[in-house]
């Protein structure tokens, strides 16, 4: 699978730790940066990553910011995009069976890397339950 992946500076240092072991799990990751930790703008980025999901560029996108939130509103902007704040691994199998998510937003400041680890694995294993999800996410996707 492709993963494209991003942070802000305070989600940095989790985005490289989190790029490898997504290498370690066999997807293809494409970094659209930053490239160290100095002060930026996250919608930036988040811009970035959901546009190569959209476009089909990339299957997936994770973000990573202090929190997770601004990514998620950030993504949330563009056409086609169904991202979730996430801070447990159930919430990520869930945001995938039942929303469809497509990208996955998670806290550089206040969840362990090994939580992290956990959250992007079970998001990028699980899929979409399909079923009365369906109609749900269908009526999401609508409001655009």
């Amino acid at each position: 699978m492709k993963v494209s992946i991003a942070s802000d500076h305070a989600g940095f240092e989790e985005k490289e730790l989190l790029k490898p072991y997504l290498a370690q799990l066999g997807h293809e990751v494409i970094d659209r940066g930053p490239d160290s930790d100095e002060r930026v703008d996250y919608p930036d980025f988040a811009e970035l990553v959901a546009k190569d999901v959209v476009s089909g560029e990339a299957d997936r996108g994770v973000l990573v910011c202090g929190t997770g939130i601004g990514m998620a509103v950030a993504a949330n902007k563009v056409d086609g995009i169904r991202a979730a704040n996430v801070t447990s691994p159930e919430f990520a199998q869930l945001a995938r069976e039942h929303n469809d998510a497509n990208v996955v937003t998670v806290s550089g400041r206040f969840v362990s890397d090994e939580v992290n680890r956990a959250i992007v694995k079970a998001f990028l294993e699980t899929d979409f339950a399909g079923g009365r999800h369906a109609g749900r996410v269908a009526k999401i996707m609508a409001l655009e």
